[in-house]
């Protein structure tokens, strides 16, 4: 996992593609925030965000 964010970071830095960082960063919260809601003690406080 670690050697991925190196990696795009790497890109990112690499062929300057910024504007791509909110992107993933939004990705990855909204993908966690799913994987949060499938069957936790935490889905209803998510549930009520949106």
């Amino acid at each position: 996992m670690l050697t991925l964010i190196v990696e795009l970071k790497n890109y990112f830095l690499a062929r300057k593609k910024y504007w791509l960082l909110p992107i993933v960063i939004m990705s990855v919260v909204f993908g966690g925030l799913l994987v949060l809601a499938k069957g936790s003690a935490i889905a209803p406080f998510i549930y009520t965000l949106f």
